[in-house]
């Protein structure tokens, strides 16, 4: 007897499912810091003539002044989206004075909280909110492991494979709920098997001693200066990363069970006060300190491995857009920097992400039962720290499960999502993708993280070691291939167009800054 997938896909099969999946969207985004050529984080301004951190579509920063964000646009095919990618990075290059860019989602050395300097954006309320919503992590989380990068992969389909797989389910609802909904399935789905990610591309198994400073641990010391777990796949995703540690006590309850329920558990957390952050002065010295008191300051406040999203409009509440418009598009957030690719991630990642988000689709998927969140961040929890163990076993519905075990029933699946993908080509790309990161279940040696750990081993150095070798190589190998004039010119324009948006919308404020909050938060 088929399952459920089978006979969605079967269904699928028998359409035009490759011509219609053409039409999706993917984008990338990059984070990547900064750091002085000893591989201190730098604590210069994001460099000039990049254009303006609030304004430029492709070149912004995340919570550092030195963590640099690249932002592709959304393209119906990977390699363009990884040349946007490409090109974009030796645009930044071209830029930097005695910088490089750091290979590795964990950070550099790092001389504590004040050594990793707050993304600046202007002088304009905008730009006010977003230093203070920054200001407000340090207080809350601290600086440290918001200096923590990371690679963002953006996706979306498109009407016409809405249309078609609305048919052949026989959904009868109105097209934008089911979509709506449809993503939010998706978004259970890649949380009850999003271990599978930072298993396989989790890169991110060592830190830097000065990354933990004087706090306890309970990693093995690798050599003199750095820290690691035998059978990690990614800290970065583990318990030490960027996790909101405090959401038990502070009631962060987030419900994926319908779109409704999503944005309603957000609206609690951003709108309900929590006394411990009641204990942080909203101003001192004249500057904003936090947005406000509240469980969360605003909804990107709350970390999630993959997040529903919808185009903002102006500033608009990603709550309220939601409410709006629903659903257009996913992102997927747990993967770390690929250390050993120039751009952090290669198209036959993408490959995979691809498949593994269509077989999330077409995967029948129920509301969460009581204690399956708890189980989805056991499992999280288990694979950053232990992944590669063989005798990892995870927790399935109330049972452990040996994690090669359910990998294997999982790659199974995800298969029908590649024979979907490959139909009618000659010669297929997904299958082969899923095939070389199957190979991985049975021999954790080829992880990134295991590669990593083997690298460091064979070259007898640290991590900071290591992380600096692999970023020299990647600046040599942008160095090697500068951009042509014609597209230099073309990015040194965009750079030139953002300063100009900067400066206008800083001469177009008209209220202050407390009325711009309080616009901000009232809209309804």
């Amino acid at each position: 007897m088929k399952s459920a997938i089978e006979k969605r896909a079967a269904g699928l099969l028998t359409s035009d499912i490759r011509k219609v999946l053409q039409g999706r969207r993917v984008g990338l985004e990059k984070e990547s810091l900064r750091v002085a050529v000893d591989g201190g984080i730098a604590q210069t301004p994001h460099p000039r003539g990049l254009g303006s951190a609030l304004t430029h579509p492709s070149i912004t920063t995340d919570y550092s002044e030195a963590l640099i964000e690249l932002v592709t646009p959304p393209f119906h095919h990977f390699c363009d989206t990884l040349k946007f990618l490409d090109d974009t990075q030796r645009f930044v290059y071209s830029k930097l004075d005695n910088e490089i860019l750091w290979a590795t989602s964990m950070p550099c050395v790092v001389e504590g909280d004040a050594s990793i300097p707050i993304a600046q954006y202007g002088t304009s309320n905008a730009a006010k909110m977003k230093t203070a919503y920054r200001r407000g992590l340090g207080h809350r989380y601290g600086r440290m492991m918001q200096a923590i990068a990371g690679v963002h992969f953006n996706y979306s389909y498109p009407d016409e494979f809405w249309q078609l797989f609305q048919a052949e389910l026989g959904d009868e609802h109105d097209t934008r709920g089911f979509i709506s909904e449809s993503y939010l399935g998706m978004v259970r789905n890649l949380q009850r098997y999003g271990w599978l990610v930072p298993y396989l591309f989790g890169a991110s198994p060592a830190i830097c001693a000065s990354f933990l400073g004087a706090s306890p641990t309970s990693l093995e010391k690798w050599l003199k200066y750095s820290y690691y777990a035998p059978y990690a796949t990614s800290l970065r995703m583990g318990d030490i990363g960027y996790q909101n540690n405090k959401g038990g006590e502070a009631g962060i309850k987030v419900n994926y069970n319908s779109l409704r329920d999503y944005i309603d558990s957000l609206t609690y957390a951003i709108s309900t006060p929590y006394p411990e952050y009641q204990k942080i002065r909203l101003i001192e010295d004249g500057e904003w300190q936090q947005l406000n008191a509240n469980i969360l300051q605003i909804e990107n406040e709350y970390y999630s491995s993959v997040r529903p999203k919808q185009i903002l409009q102006g500033e608009e509440k990603p709550t309220l857009a939601l409410a709006r418009r629903g659903v257009a598009y996913l992102e997927l957030r747990s993967l770390d920097v690929n250390a050993f690719e120039p751009l952090g991630i290669s198209e036959e990642q993408m490959r995979f992400l691809e498949s593994f988000l269509l077989f999330s689709l077409l995967t029948p998927s129920d509301p969460y039962g009581a204690t399956e969140l708890d189980e989805i961040r056991h499992n999280i929890n288990a694979v950053a720290e232990r992944g590669r163990d063989p005798a990892l076993r995870l927790r399935r519905a109330g049972r452990d499960i040996l994690l090669r075990d359910w990998a294997n029933q999982i790659f199974e699946q995800i298969s029908l999502a590649c024979d979907l993908l490959d139909k009618g080509t000659r010669q297929p790309t997904y299958g082969p993708a899923l095939k070389r990161q199957h190979a991985k279940i049975a021999d954790p040696d080829l992880t990134p993280s295991a590669r990593m750990l083997a690298d460091m081993a064979d070259h007898g150095e640290e991590f900071y070691h290591f992380a600096l070798r692999k970023s020299r190589e990647h600046q040599q190998w942008f160095a090697e291939r500068p951009l042509s004039a014609e597209e230099l010119a073309g990015f040194e324009e965009t750079a030139r167009i953002s300063i100009e948006k900067q400066h206008e919308i800083e001469r177009s404020d008209n209220v202050s800054f407390e009325t711009f909050m309080q616009n901000y938060f009232a809209q309804a």
